[in-house]
């Protein structure tokens, strides 16, 4: 099990879940949520990156806008995700999300190596740890708007992956072909489309989850940070 901890920052400080990996030592895993927050599914995969060997921290994405607020997947839920989202100023986000990062790098247990792994609003999210904040490894699974930040893609030099679902309106076709089309030439980066899967593949105990996609993903998301966080 985790603990809760806080990240400071210069102007405040915010919530975020920690896990350990069985041996104490690792390197760094920042997991970034859903617009639901880091609520107990995020959190659940921050302890099963963790018994893989990671140190991983889930932080609180809208702690400026409304902290220590986890949304369950229910319509009301769903509606104050979606406010808490539109509220959200990305770009201080990741601001702040570089506490955290500095945090798995330095902590006495840690290797100094970190990765980001994000879902949908996350998915963004860990697409702007690559571009912006210099993490070693980065997966996105289904991330939305990336088509919107494409011009940062040239500063991404970690190796990255992407997972994306065939039946995503929130993810159009469009918005895959431009992503796919402005990394083509990257060799550090990897596309992958699951084609009988939805938005939120990835998600265990709720719908949509497609189990077959979210075990292939998995495996290639392992490999990744396997083959790059664990340097010998």
């Amino acid at each position: 099990m985790g603990e809760n901890v806080q990240i400071f920052t210069l102007d405040g400080s915010y919530a975020a879940y920690i896990a350990h990996p069985p041996s104490g030592h690792g390197p760094g895993l920042l997991v970034l949520p859903e617009i639901y927050n880091s609520n107990e599914h995020i959190r659940s995969i921050a302890e099963n990156f963790a018994t893989e060997g990671f140190i991983t921290l889930a932080p609180d994405v809208f702690w400026r806008i409304q902290p220590d607020c986890y949304l369950p997947y229910t319509e009301s839920g769903q509606t104050r995700a979606r406010e808490l989202n539109q509220g959200l100023d990305v770009d201080q986000l990741i601001i702040d999300l570089q506490s955290a990062v500095q945090l798995l790098r330095t902590m006495s247990t840690a290797t100094g190596l970190i990765g980001s792994v994000g879902f949908c609003l996350g998915g963004k999210l860990s697409y702007l740890c690559a571009a912006r904040l210099g993490v070693d490894a980065a997966v996105s699974y289904y991330g939305v708007k990336i088509e919107n930040y494409l011009e940062e893609a040239s500063t991404i030099i970690c190796p990255m992956v992407f997972h994306f679902a065939g039946n995503d309106p929130r993810v159009s076709l469009s918005a895959r072909d431009k992503i796919q089309q402005k990394f083509q030439d990257q060799e550090n980066v990897e596309i992958y489309l699951y084609p009988d899967a939805e938005h939120g593949f990835n998600r265990l105990g709720y719908p949509p989850y497609h189990e077959k996609s979210a075990s292939v993903a998995l495996q290639r998301t392992l490999h990744l940070f396997q083959n790059h966080l664990f340097k010998q």
